[in-house]
């Protein structure tokens, strides 16, 4: 059904694919809905969706804000490029912003859920980001990952944060 909407919404893929940086360093291909105009969000420029973005169609705004954009991702979990939970997956050029800690980023997997977008998603900037991934990565426990999901889930259904 997600296919059909975004195929009617705007020409192009239904699955957005790109690179990312996961643990050790390893790229993989994270896979998402699109949620974009075509050619706006191909390359691996970091440019972070803003409120009201012009790039964003209008059932990607839908899917955005509801995360079902993420959806795919459960592929990137059972192939084990990625968690159910940790820090988000990055494109190579924001590993700059980890500076020094950028090992101790990259020393977990990365996960679909975080703790960064359980405490706010988009409204959070990045250099607070990092603060929120590298906290988890120093406190991560099943009880930590619990409380992630659940915030997370609270998160999604307020849709605070996301755009």
């Amino acid at each position: 059904m997600i296919a059909l909407c975004i195929k009617l919404d705007s020409p192009g893929p239904v699955l957005f694919k790109q690179f990312r940086t996961g643990a050790n360093g390893k790229r993989f291909k994270v896979y998402k809905f699109r949620s974009m105009k075509l050619h706006q969000e191909q390359d691996n420029k970091v440019t972070q969706a803003s409120r009201k973005d012009p790039r964003v169609t209008p059932f990607g705004a839908f899917l955005r804000r509801t995360s079902l954009d993420e959806l795919p991702q459960f592929y990137n979990i059972f192939i084990g490029d990625m968690s159910l939970i940790g820090p988000r997956p990055i494109v190579e050029e924001e590993l700059s912003e980890y500076g020094n800690q950028c090992d101790k980023f990259l020393s977990v997997l990365p996960g679909a859920m975080g703790f960064w977008q359980a405490s706010g998603r988009s409204s959070i900037p990045y250099p607070e980001r990092c603060q929120y991934e590298l906290y988890y990565i120093d406190n991560c426990s099943l009880w930590f990952d619990i409380k992630i999901f659940f915030k997370c889930i609270i998160s999604i259904f307020r849709a605070s944060g996301a755009y």
